[in-house]
């Protein structure tokens, strides 16, 4: 029987044991020059900042610096408001390869951004407004792939701003207040949340955002053009008409007149026609009353065919009469002006059915439009507190968390709307693996690292407000049209119990500091679990425990190759890497809750597990 490389030892000893210096010298001395031109005359006698030489970053919690949960390297750096009056030196901090934050607001720094920015290579958000930072933005900004907020506001920066459209991530772009010049940015704007280039100099046409953002957003550019920003045209004299062109002037008013009468007869049908349909449904208001939901419409959609048991009923009178009142809309182009009624007319098909609700394929607008529709009954939570939470979530947001396009609440039910991924879910796709559909294992790591970090970004976002994802599965992990993973349903509900067999569950959204606890370690499980399924290419079919108790009794007989998806051992996956990822798992699913990992240190240690994957299959 094969046996794991004695070259795999170095790797698991540092996973296991996590035994480590702090940053070194290099870098330390690195920081501490980079302390010494920022702050100029400002913080160069004040001692208890340290940023010196003669302590160390992590241990002696140098100002404004936060470090990983083993002090061992530099994850934050956030200076703002200090009134620091010196000179920017970015190739200096860019020498903690771990920063993930670097925040300089509301000081009087000067300098430029150099090309050393590029080797921040982990940095997720870059704040620099409110200073005196000038001339031009380095091309090595494109190199930034996980970025995802981006502020230069408020500075003097000059001259284009490099192509960023490749940054996939980037949910933020500010750059407001500035000379900057050129066309707008490129950008990938399906994923950006918030944008403003305002009083600038860019010019050139405005690029298609599918109205996602308001003329303020692009306002103070003189010379841009595009349908948000008009340009009046100076009026011109008018030219005596020749008896030829009144001739001609006279057959126009009269097509004129003509249009005019034709318009007045299609208000009058529409009118008549809103009228007719206004009358209809209220009488479809009265039936649904009479007859309950399952009498109501027969050949299409409606709510009571999200189950499929004739005794249940969406609610009663009173409570279909609310059913009418309009959805909360989130901001979303997709669903701009979407209403209940629609959502009660569209044809659907049920995708799925589980002990927390069902969930729906709605086809709007002839079939162009697709949606999916989750519904849960009994939540007891109220609709204020429901609303608070789903306007929070939608705030935080993350381009690999499927945000929900809007909701509807009521006493005994809520619905979610949520854009339709057309490509299944990561249990599916396992599923599909083990009948000869491809899953590599270069797309299972990708996966790994992509969730990892969405899930880190969440639960660092909403760490104060308590909202883990709180039933992370591999059947929630959906795939957009390209491929790329979504975790779904985050925040919905809150594991009572981590227990993986138990079917307790609560839906109320407590502040208890140690249910938050446990809501967020058992994220951490969930997410071991589905590490399992990657490596094992076992899917779980109904209670995850079986699949828990046969790899760890396994590896206790230290046969731990049998773990191993056979095909992706054939399709020559390394063995090594293959354990590192077993063991991540492992530390995932540990017994003991606060023994486990956080979801920070998962997504440092699969990213960088994905990039020795990356550097080998470059070299094949």
């Amino acid at each position: 029987m094969n046996r794991v490389s004695i070259r795999v030892l170095p790797i698991l000893i540092f996973l296991l044991f996590n035994v480590s210096n702090s940053e070194d010298e290099e870098v330390k001395q690195s920081l501490v020059r980079f302390m010494d031109k920022l702050a100029g005359v400002t913080a160069k006698t004040d001692q208890s900042w340290g940023w010196n030489t003669t302590s160390d970053p992590c241990i002696h919690k140098w100002k404004g610096v936060s470090c990983d949960t083993q002090l061992r390297s530099v994850k934050k750096v956030v200076l703002d408001g200090l009134n620091l009056t010196g000179v920017l030196d970015i190739g200096s901090v860019c020498k903690a390869s771990s920063l993930l934050v670097f925040s300089i607001v509301k000081n009087n720094v000067a300098g430029l951004i150099s090309e050393e920015m590029g080797n921040c290579k982990r940095l997720t958000h870059l704040y620099l407004s409110g200073n005196q930072l000038s001339g031009h933005l380095p091309d090595s900004l494109k190199e930034l792939s996980n970025l995802k907020r981006f502020d230069i506001s408020n500075n003097n920066f000059s001259g284009k701003v490099p192509d960023l459209s490749q940054i996939s991530r980037l949910i933020m772009f500010y750059a407001q207040n500035n000379q900057l010049s050129g066309e707008i940015p490129k950008l990938d704007f399906s994923n950006l949340m918030q944008f403003n280039v305002s009083n600038n100099n860019f010019r050139g046409p405005l690029p298609d955002v599918k109205g996602r953002f308001s003329a303020e957003s692009w306002s103070g550019n003189p010379e841009l053009g595009g349908e948000f920003i008009s340009k009046e045209s100076p009026p011109s004299a008018a030219a005596p008409l020749s008896p030829r062109k009144s001739e001609d002037s006279s057959r126009r008013l009269l097509l004129i007149y003509f249009g005019y009468a034709v318009l007045g007869l299609i208000i009058l049908l529409v009118v008549a026609f809103i009228l007719i349909s206004k009358k209809k449904l209220k009488e479809a208001k009265a039936d649904f009353a009479k007859k309950g939901v399952n009498a109501y419409i027969s050949s299409t959609y409606d709510v009571s065919k999200i189950t499929e048991h004739k005794s249940e009923n969406l609610a009663s009178y009173e409570e279909s009469k609310a059913a009418m009142s309009p959805l909360v809309v989130l901001r979303s182009p997709r669903a701009q002006g979407l209403r209940f009624e629609d959502l009660l007319r569209a044809p659907a098909e049920l995708l799925g059915k589980g002990k927390h609700g069902s969930i729906y394929k709605v086809m709007l607008d002839n079939g162009s439009t697709t949606l999916a529709v989750k519904r849960v009954k009994d939540w007891s939570v109220t609709s204020q507190a429901f609303s608070r939470r789903m306007q929070r979530l939608h705030q935080a947001g993350h381009p690999n968390i499927l945000r929900s396009l809007a909701f509807y609440s009521s006493k005994q039910e809520k619905l979610l709307v949520y854009e339709y991924q057309p490509n299944g879910s990561l249990s599916k796709l396992l599923n599909g693996s083990r009948n000869g559909q491809a899953f590599d294992w270069g797309s299972r790591i990708n996966v790994a690292a992509t969730v990892a970090e969405a899930l880190a970004y969440m639960h660092e976002e909403l760490s104060e407000d308590g909202i883990a994802h709180g039933n992370l599965k591999s059947a929630n992990i959906l795939f957009n049209n390209n491929m790329d993973p979504c975790v779904s349903e985050y925040g919905l509900m809150i594991s009572h119990s981590e227990n993986p067999s138990s079917n307790s569950h609560s839906n109320s959204f407590s502040l208890d500091p140690a249910r938050i606890r446990t809501s967020f370690k058992a994220d951490i499980y969930g997410f071991g679990v589905i590490l399992l399924e990657l490596v094992t290419g076992k899917p779980v079919q109904g209670d995850e425990l079986e699949l828990v108790q046969w790899v760890n009794s396994v590896v206790r007989e230290e046969w731990t190759v049998e773990v191993f998806d056979k095909g992706l051992l054939l399709e020559g996956a390394s063995e090594e890497r293959l354990l590192i990822l077993l063991q991540i798992a492992l530390k995932c699913i540990n017994p003991n809750p606060y023994e486990r990992p956080n979801m920070d240190q998962v997504a440092v240690m699969i990213n960088t597990l994905k990039d020795e994957e990356d550097k080998s299959s470059s070299h094949v």
